[in-house]
């Protein structure tokens, strides 16, 4: 298996310490804070190991405080009801005597019931796409003094923006993104596995989606940016080892906070999952510079 994914694995094989209390290992994406949907597939894993034979629904999380790459993180499960049809559950992330996040989760046992959705948009396939990270050196060898809208890094999901902003021309004040993504390599047949590692993917550009607005792009590098809250609802099972379409949409930003809204669609169409978060997006205070002598 590609390490990288590998590795992804490994964060979300939690430690039981004793009932309801687990131990995740962190790790540092580049800027020295923990991942969100680290925490958010960590969390989701810690949830499960408490539930039998019930897939999660739905979850609604928020982010705390910053969390540290260099520690593990501690995660206490609150077993809150379990009901003949439903299972609700309170997880709470703690690192260095701190609540750095907690989310609720409520699983379901399936039911045979109307089913009926709204069709996925009409995109090229993933296949005639080419890599996010192709997309970004294109971007930076047409524009290399502009902002960046994305970033270059190595990660355990393969991205294809199906759509990609003009750097040389205005983005929407209603910003938008289409992106196929999928795990790098094979995963094993789990679907507690599958449903946890796409709690993880939701977190990439659902944030990011809200600052393509050309006055954010213009001021991308005083930009700061911070998860405030993540929820999640799970429509239909889903494979992650195969293509997904992310839509993401944000229809309003205001009082430094971005809100962004998320669908996910498999293959053929089905919509399996749907996300909303609402982020800090603010201009930092530019500081003077130091006189000199």
């Amino acid at each position: 298996m590609d390490p990288t994914l590998a590795d992804v694995l490994q964060v979300l094989r939690l430690e039981k310490l004793e009932l309801n209390l687990f131990r995740g290992e962190s790790r540092d994406p580049g800027h020295h804070r923990v991942f969100g949907g680290q925490v958010l597939g960590q969390a989701l894993a810690a949830a499960y190991a408490t539930v039998e034979t019930r897939p999660v629904h739905s979850l609604h999380a928020y982010f705390l405080r910053a969390g540290d790459p260099d520690h593990p993180i501690i995660y206490e499960v609150d077993r809150s009801r379990d009901g003949k049809s439903f299972t609700s559950r309170r997880v709470v992330a703690i690192q260095h005597g701190q609540q750095i996040f907690h989310m609720s989760a409520s699983f379901q046992l399936p039911e045979n019931a109307i089913d009926r959705q709204g069709d996925m948009p009409a995109v090229a396939d993933p296949e005639t796409l080419p890599d996010m990270v192709h997309v970004v050196e294109a971007i930076k060898k047409k524009a290399p003094d502009s902002p960046q809208p994305f970033l270059d890094q190595q990660r355990p999901f393969q991205f294809r923006p199906a759509a990609v902003p003009d750097p040389d021309g205005e983005l929407s004040r209603e910003p938008h993104m289409k992106i196929w993504f999928r795990a790098v390599d094979r995963l094993p047949d789990d679907p507690v596995l599958h449903r946890s590692l796409l709690a993880y993917a939701s977190d990439y550009y659902l944030l990011g989606v809200a600052t393509l607005d050309q006055r954010f792009v213009d001021a991308r590098e005083d930009l700061q940016m911070a998860s405030i809250d993540h929820a999640m609802w799970f429509h239909r099972p889903a494979r992650v080892d195969e293509w997904l379409l992310y839509v993401l949409d944000s229809p309003t930003a205001t009082s430094s906070r971005g809100f962004a809204l998320g669908s996910i669609y498999s293959r053929d169409g089905r919509l399996v999952a749907s996300t909303a978060q609402e982020g800090l997006v603010r201009r930092r205070e530019l500081k003077p510079p130091k006189a000199s002598g």
